[in-house]
Parts: C-alpha cells; sequence; structure tokens
C-alpha cells in the first residue's frame, strides 16, 4: 500500500502582486472581501480554500526564488461560470474594476466560451463556461467522469 506524502489538495494559492494595496482595490471593486488584510498581504476565504495577494519581492523572498518579472505567467487562475452570458460580464466588471482583457471571450474549440483578464499586477485569470463540467450550487466544479 503507497501512502501519499501530500494530501491532494490546495489549501492556499498566493499571488505575486506589485502594490498589495492596489490589488487589494481591485478584489473589493470586483466584489471580494479580504477575511485578513494589512499593508502587506490580503487573504480571501474561499470555498474550502484561501487565495492570498503579497508582494512580489517578499513572496519571492519568502520562497527563496529570485523575483518574476511583472506579466510573466507561471500560473493562471480561473472561475468558472454557470452559463456562456455571464463570460462577458465578468470580463466587463474586471476592467471596470482596473484589470484589463489580455483575450476577449471566444468560443472554444472544446465546447464552451472563455476570455481571460489580468488584475493590475498581471495575474492572468480565466473565466469559462464549460458545458461538459458540472457546478454544484455552491459554485463548485466536478471533473466528469
Amino acid at each position: 500500500m503507497q501512502t501519499r506524502m501530500m494530501e491532494q489538495r490546495i489549501s492556499v494559492v498566493t499571488l505575486a502582486v506589485d502594490d498589495p494595496g492596489e490589488a487589494r482595490r481591485f478584489y473589493e471593486a470586483i466584489g471580494w472581501r479580504a477575511g485578513f488584510a494589512n499593508d502587506d498581504v490580503a487573504f480571501y476565504q474561499l470555498d474550502g480554500m484561501v487565495l492570498g495577494l503579497w508582494g512580489r519581492g517578499e513572496l519571492a523572498k519568502d520562497a527563496g526564488l529570485p523575483p518574476a518579472p511583472a506579466g510573466s505567467v507561471a500560473v493562471a487562475l480561473a472561475v468558472n461560470v454557470r452559463s456562456r452570458e455571464p463570460v462577458d460580464a465578468v470580463l466587463a466588471a474586471a476592467v471596470a474594476a482596473g484589470g484589463r482583457i489580455t483575450r476577449a471571450a471566444v468560443e472554444t474549440d472544446w465546447g464552451g466560451y472563455n476570455g481571460y483578464f489580468a488584475d493590475p499586477s498581471g495575474n492572468p485569470w480565466e473565466v469559462a463556461w464549460n458545458p461538459f463540467w458540472p457546478m454544484d450550487a455552491q459554485g463548485r466544479v466536478t471533473l466528469a467522469p
């Protein structure tokens, strides 16, 4: 019997941001509320996990790595919506809050609809409708068998 060294889950995703205050204002403008915030960091309670925002240099220092350039893509976050229509509305709300569209929403070759925005620090977010991933009442997606 093989023992797992690490459980298959993510507890916290921390984004490297250029300006923690600006990042907090952006996420508040799109409707999120921090569970904890100070001048250097903010944490948002999500469904079963936490999203953190921390200065690019401090996060790199803590991880023992050199800071990545702003706008470099090492990870993309995603939010799935319940139907095609909200994709454009979420992208528009991100722009109104100070983000920018990195790719307008399009019909995908896999049968969905998606687009991308970047927060003020350049972290990419996909906004997607995937008709093949069931979503429960709490907004959790399930990989279809």
